[in-house]
């Protein structure tokens, strides 16, 4: 609790819903719903309203003008398909107003140690991304690795041009840790981000997060971990 103590003191609400992903990512979710979680972006200033590729173009209108970013997932939840698809989503979800996305590595071929491939999956979104200026964040899925595996997960995310690793999709067995988010920012140094997704659902969730080195919370709990007392 000291670390959770120690990082409420330095950040304020206001400062803790800029480094968050107001996520809408269940299959259920209904244009209302997502209308609804893009209003509370707006008033809470979240940092991006992160919703699957079909509600792309409603956020996009949403938030136009507005200082909150549109965040969409490619290859989502699985990774498992081409290389070529992952780029396609990607480049859909930017023509049609997203300037964030979080692709999902291929698990399976990391885990088979097939680091070429790991690493030209993440080289073909990347450059799609990069070449439309948006933020490339790549999901590993650490509930199903090894911590050999997360780490090497983050190399290759690294050489592959990523701007963030991301801890989770949320639909696997298990969320963020807190010592993954410490390997993970051990691994892939300063120069590029942490995002911790999946389970986080309280203030203290979030900043044990942040104090473990996350700098991007995602999470569809944002207004009640902004609102609740410090």
């Amino acid at each position: 609790m000291a670390a959770e103590q120690k990082v409420q003191k330095v950040l304020s609400p206001a400062e803790l819903a800029r480094m968050i992903d107001h996520t809408i990512l269940k299959p259920e979710a209904t244009p209302d719903e997502v209308e609804r979680v893009c209003r509370e972006a707006i008033e809470y200033q979240f940092a991006s309203v992160c919703v699957n590729p079909s509600f792309v173009r409603l956020a996009a209108s949403i938030l136009k003008g507005i200082d909150v970013k549109v965040c969409t997932v490619v290859g989502f939840p699985l990774g498992a398909t081409t290389t070529r698809t992952k780029a396609f989503e990607a480049q859909e979800a930017i023509e049609l107003g997203a300037s964030e996305i979080d692709m999902v590595i291929n698990i399976g071929r990391l885990r088979s140690k097939d680091s070429s491939y790991v690493k030209e999956d993440i080289e073909g979104v990347a450059q799609e991304v990069h070449k439309h200026n948006a933020l490339l964040k790549v999901i590993i899925e650490t509930c199903l690795l090894t911590e050999a595996e997360k780490v090497e997960a983050c190399r290759l995310a690294v050489e592959g041009g990523a701007d963030f690793v991301k801890t989770s999709t949320g639909f696997s067995k298990a969320g963020a840790t807190v010592q993954d988010v410490i390997l993970m920012r051990k691994t892939v140094g300063q120069e590029i981000g942490v995002k911790a997704s999946g389970g986080i659902r309280s203030r203290v969730d979030a900043l044990a997060m942040i104090y473990a080195g996350a700098n991007r919370i995602g999470t569809s709990s944002s207004v009640k971990i902004v609102t609740e007392p410090e």
